[in-house]
């Protein structure tokens, strides 16, 4: 496995279908895949080090929230003000981070994580995935207490560059 992590190509590419009116959730400014774009997906992320490079993107994992159907790891629903995470489908690993914690750093600051769900790198744009895009292959989708923990101003959530790594 560390070696098909290490040459992390693009696996393929999904093409997006118009979705329907009111499909796509777009809390916390959640893209919807656009018609008839090319999305590259991913069966791997980049190796995992002590400090992992990475880009945190904000999710709800709560019932009706961006996130969607219930986490993963324990078919529940989380609550925004718990420190939780979905990791890009590589670094996911099939579920075998489920329920474990990460450690996540930036600005000065780390948060220690759960691991709830995965950030699907190959599908998406489809209702299983909320008629999002796939995840990029270097994703940590952090719940809003990921974020106050980093303390970034609400009004920057969205993309931050993080190093993480396995707690």
């Amino acid at each position: 496995m560390e070696a098909r992590l290490q040459s992390c190509k693009p696996s393929g590419k999904v093409k997006c279908k118009k979705p329907p009116p009111g499909q796509c959730n777009q809390e916390n400014d959640s893209d919807c895949c656009q018609e008839g774009k090319l999305y590259t997906t991913y069966k791997c992320s980049p190796r995992v080090s002590r400090s992992t490079k990475a880009v945190l993107t904000i999710n709800s994992f709560e019932k009706g929230g961006d996130g969607g159907t219930p986490s993963e790891c324990d078919n529940q629903y989380h609550s925004d003000d718990t420190p939780a995470v979905a990791l890009s489908t590589g670094w996911y690993s099939g579920g075998s981070r489920c329920l474990k914690n990460i450690t996540i750093s930036s600005n000065g600051q780390s948060v220690m994580a759960m691991v709830v769900d995965g950030c699907d790198s190959t599908m998406g744009c489809d209702k299983d995935h909320d008629y999002q895009p796939p995840c990029h292959n270097n994703i940590v989708d952090g719940s809003k207490a990921v974020w106050k923990a980093l303390g970034v101003p609400e009004d920057d959530w969205g993309e931050l560059d993080i190093t993480w790594s396995d707690a």
